[in-house]
């Protein structure tokens, strides 16, 4: 489970996000309660409340991108609350369980489109050229893959955790063609920040666990 001091915080912040829709607190605090819950599964190593939060404080730092912040907040809090290693539409499924919830909460429908559309394209990681908030999203989501030597060795060995159903040959022969793919795009980031901080963190941290991989 969470730690009591992360909860907090992320309670705040989600209170905060819902302010300007004038959310009922009660239904505030339940619909709180069950992300909790579903990000808090057992089967969860990294795709946590913890990772949630690491995604809402990048958005925080590259907010000046984005045309609906609101909207990338609240799709950032829901991409990965449906979360099955076995399954293939799991942000189909997210988008689905963002468009009930946020519709029971009154948020506008508006709002509302543009969440499913941004958790739609969490599939991907792929963004138009104008589509900033899907841009801000992508590169918090992304974010961990340019973080330190000891983080990114945290996440790499959490992510093989959620695929401990996958024998070891087949993990590793599956993920070096998921780092691979990056490692071919012309950017990992689309934000002007990220690409020049942390794009060649994430390129170096890549090809480390590639070659890590490679030596098992």
């Amino acid at each position: 489970m969470p730690t009591e001091n992360l909860t907090h915080i992320l309670f705040s912040n989600w209170q905060h996000t819902l302010q300007p829709f004038g959310v009922d607190q009660v239904a505030a605090e339940k619909a709180f309660n069950c992300l909790v819950a579903a990000y808090s599964t057992p089967s969860r190593y990294y795709h946590t409340l913890k990772h949630i939060d690491h995604v809402l404080s990048t958005i925080q730092i590259l907010q000046g991108y984005t045309n609906n912040l609101a909207a990338v907040q609240l799709a950032a809090w829901f991409h990965d609350v449906v979360y099955d290693t076995q399954a293939e539409d799991n942000e189909k499924r997210s988008a689905d369980y963002a468009f009930e919830l946020l519709s029971n909460l009154g948020i506008p429908e508006s709002t509302i489109t543009t969440v499913t559309r941004l958790i739609l394209n969490t599939k991907d990681h792929q963004a138009a050229v104008d589509d900033y908030d899907s841009q801000v999203l992508l590169d918090a989501d992304l974010a961990i893959l340019a973080t330190n030597s000891v983080q990114y060795p945290e996440y790499a060995h959490a992510i093989r955790q959620e695929y401990g159903w996958v024998a070891d040959a087949d993990y590793i022969t599956g993920r070096r063609q998921v780092l691979e793919r990056f490692l071919q795009r012309s950017r990992i980031y689309f934000t002007p920040l990220m690409l020049e901080f942390a794009e060649p963190s994430a390129r170096g941290n890549i090809q480390g666990e590639i070659q890590s991989l490679l030596s098992v």
